[in-house]
């Protein structure tokens, strides 16, 4: 197995056995996207949280982003991203802008390619049915 390869049971899935789970703020510590994507003047920061490892993987993370550089992203899977704080702004691939306040949600089906705007100051919390990316996490 090479170095990159990253298997299901390598992660820790919030989804062990049933119950309530309660994932208090501050829990989960991001990291920086400027060195992850090559963009150093981007002020952004994300983190990965597995949920289940089922034929359809299921994850949640946290995201932020303050003004500075923008960036794009393709969206491969589904995703729901709900603003909990400021504002993100998107994007599309026809220029069409998107911004996204507290209350607000995202819905990024597949395959969608967006540009989050250095404009956008705000926070976020998303699941898509994804694996956990690993630089991510």
């Amino acid at each position: 197995m090479s170095e990159q390869t990253v298997t299901k049971t390598e992660f820790n899935y919030l989804h062990v056995k049933p119950g309530v789970q309660l994932i208090k703020a501050g829990t989960y510590k991001k990291k920086e996207l400027n060195d992850l994507l090559g963009v150093p003047k981007l002020k952004s920061q994300i983190i990965d949280v597995p949920v289940c490892s089922d034929e359809r993987p299921l994850q949640m993370g946290y995201f932020s982003m303050q003004p500075g550089e923008e960036f794009e992203f393709t969206y491969t899977f589904l995703e729901i991203k709900v603003i909990i704080n400021g504002k993100i702004v998107v994007r599309d691939d026809q220029g069409k802008k998107y911004t996204a306040e507290k209350g607000d949600v995202f819905l990024f089906t597949p395959t969608t390619t967006v540009v989050f705007d250095g404009e956008s100051d705000g926070d976020a919390i998303y699941t898509g049915h994804r694996a956990p990316e690993p630089s991510f996490m």
